[in-house]
């Protein structure tokens, strides 16, 4: 089979494909035949090990998962003799959990673990890009940030894969959803269900005084320092971007005059509990209270490729790798340009 490998750090090019025996499924495991994948900006920094804290995870001089890929969209192709839960056939999503290795054209995962089958006519693709941004943003916005009706949300980096989740969970639980990114995602955002958007490049949201409820930062561009004089009291600061600022305010109690703030750690949550999450996420998508949002396409081939445009930081959703077996052409019903109109 082939895989996106990569033996050091490094840029994009450090990523090469590779031929490698296809898994054979432990008893309690399943091998799917991955059709997509997804590139985030934590791949790019796991592959670039920047910051380098993430050597702490991933290994101090060379990577010690050396295929990333988080999310998997695909169809089963072989079980262990003590699966019941899943059959050959099944179309499946989610995720592949700590040890990654999603970026190839088959992948193992345990029966237990953050995988689910897949909504009846939902094209496999555009899920191949959701999981990741849904299981983070899922966390932060109902069970850190406790959103409800009424409350007011603010989410930083709206365009992202995350945010673009993030607006649909806050308006799905129902706050008054703020976005703010760059002026081009605005028809996004607003077709996703944000009330407001506040460009980036022309207004500070932080000068907004004593606003927000809940301040989402999904892309970790801002500070609780910076932005606590836009919460309200008892208002909490959220970001998905560990640093040693937000490291400090939880060592020391988690707030300020008032003013909560907190980074979670979503990926490093129990299996069962991301898979809980990934079911609710099928209602979701059934009822249409959650769309994927996809950016653009890329083979597998062009894995490359797909980290130099992530890292521009200019996309609108996800960034969706294609295995071989589903490059034929294709319309995505969840692309970006579709939703916004």
């Amino acid at each position: 089979m082939k895989v996106a490998a990569q033996r050091r750090y490094g840029g994009p090019e450090v990523i090469t494909i590779q031929e490698r025996p296809t898994p054979v499924p432990g008893d309690d495991e399943v091998l799917v035949q991955v059709h997509a994948s997804t590139v985030t900006l934590a791949d790019c920094a796991f592959r670039k090990a920047d910051p380098f804290i993430v050597r702490l995870f991933a290994g101090l001089f060379r990577p010690k998962i050396d295929v990333l890929g988080d999310d998997i969209a695909g169809v089963v192709a072989a079980v262990g003799p003590k699966v019941t839960q899943f059959s050959v056939g099944d179309r499946v999503h989610g995720s592949a959990g700590a040890n990654l290795g999603g970026m190839a054209e088959y992948a193992c995962l345990k029966e237990a673990g953050a995988m689910v089958k897949a909504p009846p006519g939902q094209d496999l693709v555009p899920l191949g890009g959701l999981s990741y941004a849904y299981l983070t943003a899922m966390p932060f916005i109902r069970d850190e940030g406790k959103v409800k009706p009424g409350d007011r949300v603010l989410i930083n980096g709206a365009g992202s894969s995350i945010g673009a989740v993030a607006i649909q969970l806050a308006r799905y639980f129902g706050a008054e959803v703020t976005a703010v990114a760059s002026a081009r995602h605005e028809t996004l955002a607003r077709a996703l269900g944000a009330d407001h958007f506040i460009d980036r490049h022309a207004e500070d949201f932080t000068r907004r005084r004593d606003s927000f409820d809940v301040i989402f930062d999904a892309v970790g561009k801002s500070s609780h320092a910076r932005s606590a004089a836009a919460l309200k009291q008892g208002g909490i600061y959220l970001t998905t971007v560990p640093s040693w600022g937000i490291f400090w305010l939880m060592l020391t109690g988690g707030q300020r005059g008032g003013k909560r703030g907190k980074l979670a750690t979503t990926g490093l949550r129990p299996e069962l509990d991301k898979r809980g999450d990934l079911e609710i996420l099928n209602a979701l998508l059934e009822q249409g209270a959650v769309r994927p949002v996809t950016d653009r396409t890329f083979p597998l081939a062009r894995i490359a490729e797909a980290h130099r445009y992530v890292e521009t930081e200019t996309k609108a959703g996800d960034v969706v790798v294609v295995m071989p077996v589903a490059e034929a052409p294709l319309r995505l019903a969840g692309h970006a340009a579709d939703i916004a109109g």
